[in-house]
């Protein structure tokens, strides 16, 4: 599967997906993007649907400028995964214990753990650049000083909403362990912070849609967002790997006859902003909903919770600006989920998989999203599958 082209204003938009099968309110978002003075590239993901702010599942590079809302209110949001030497075989028939050790080990929702956790505990965990990150905090947005707090205990804690941890199986027999997560609530303050101060800059009050104010390069409103948005990534990429120290720890505990050991970690952002150079120009490239999928680089594509997943390498597809999708994509709001399914429903769609089945997550049901084979299929000229995992125990908030 190629790309197919449609106008926009400034730029043409590359669409990895059917341009009809895409609803009006996303390509009323694409069109607005299109158009503004900075963008120099819009590629569309096979995932894609109608976002807060701006398009889930859009690639935007731009020169000199980043809008915030284009990046999201989860900033550094992504995906890990490991590969055990465990295999289907040592897993006990019964899963609800392993759910349960998870659910104790990693606060869900909008909990938080009692005190910080302590990353010099956990096996492996990348401890050098932790004091310094931290240190950093210093230099954020004072709008969000008191919430420091809150930001330590939430470190290595999931969130709610389409956030999981899950234990999966793959093609061969083999073990993965699999979470999803970002930045906390720091993040979500941190971002909307910044989204209202752009939204109030001069240069932003001619444009299409409010959503999509930027900020400029050199203007202290850019540097300090900078700033905030690369430390927040940071938050999200060290929440992901504290989570999963924790998970490697429960399930060391629980096989210990087995004396697990684990491969290295695959770890991705798919909401966030990177610095690339495209066609001869440095661009600020913001992937909301979308992964990094440069020559070689692994990443993770799931589906929802009672589907696969992909494990997935890079093909470096530059008109992709180097990306790839980062699900499987909603195809129902969830609202729209809610009124059309029940408890009884998602019971049967997640039929196999350890993990809730009340009415509390019916938002997050399988047949609420698009079919994760199809948009593995529409983007062959982007990643390459590497394996294919299905879940056994899935947790969410």
């Amino acid at each position: 599967m190629s790309y197919v082209e449609v106008p926009g204003a400034k730029v043409p938009i590359r669409m990895w997906a059917d341009p009809a099968s895409v609803e009006d309110g996303a390509l009323r978002q694409l069109q607005n993007v299109a158009t503004l003075p900075w963008i120099k590239g819009l590629a569309v993901m096979p995932d894609v649907h109608y976002g807060k702010g701006a398009t889930v599942g859009s690639v935007i590079a731009m020169r000199d400028a980043v809008c915030p809302a284009a990046v999201g209110v989860d900033i550094g949001c992504g995906m890990s995964a490991v590969k055990t030497s465990l295999t289907a075989n040592d897993l006990p028939g019964d899963l609800s214990r392993l759910r349960s050790k998870i659910e104790q080990a990693i606060p869900v929702g909008r909990g938080m753990h009692d005190d910080p956790v302590d990353p010099g505990r956990l096996h492996g965990f990348p401890t050098a650049g932790w004091d310094a990150f931290w240190g950093r905090f210093d230099g954020v947005a004072d709008a969000v000083k008191f919430r420091q707090e809150r930001a330590t205990k939430q470190m290595g804690s999931l969130g709610s909403g389409n956030h999981f941890v899950e234990v999966c199986t793959d093609a061969s027999g083999s073990v993965w362990l699999m979470l999803h997560s970002g930045s906390r609530n720091i993040g979500k303050e941190l971002a909307e912070h910044h989204i209202g101060v752009a939204q109030k800059l001069p240069h932003n009050q001619g444009l299409v849609d409010r959503d999509l104010a930027v900020f400029v390069a050199d203007t202290p409103q850019m540097a300090a967002y900078r700033n905030d948005l690369f430390w927040a990534q940071e938050y999200a990429k060290y929440n992901r790997a504290i989570m999963m120290g924790l998970l490697q720890d429960v399930v060391r505990r629980e096989f210990k006859k087995a004396k697990v050991t684990f491969e290295p970690v695959i770890s991705c952002h798919h909401n966030y902003v990177a610095e690339e150079r495209y066609e001869g120009m440095d661009m600020l490239v913001t992937r909301k909903g979308a992964i990094r999928a440069g020559s070689g680089d692994l990443g993770i594509i799931p589906g929802s919770m009672g589907t696969g997943s992909y494990i997935v390498k890079g093909l470096g597809n530059e008109k992709s600006f180097n990306s790839a999708s980062h699900g499987a994509g909603r195809r129902m709001s969830r609202n729209a989920a809610k009124r059309r399914y029940s408890a009884k429903d998602l019971e049967e769609q997640t039929r196999g998989v350890e993990c809730r089945k009340d009415s509390g997550v019916v938002d997050e049901i399988p047949g609420a999203y698009k079919p994760i084979e199809q948009v593995i299929d529409r983007q062959t000229d982007l990643v390459q599958v590497v394996a294919k995992l299905k879940q056994v125990v899935c947790v969410k908030g």
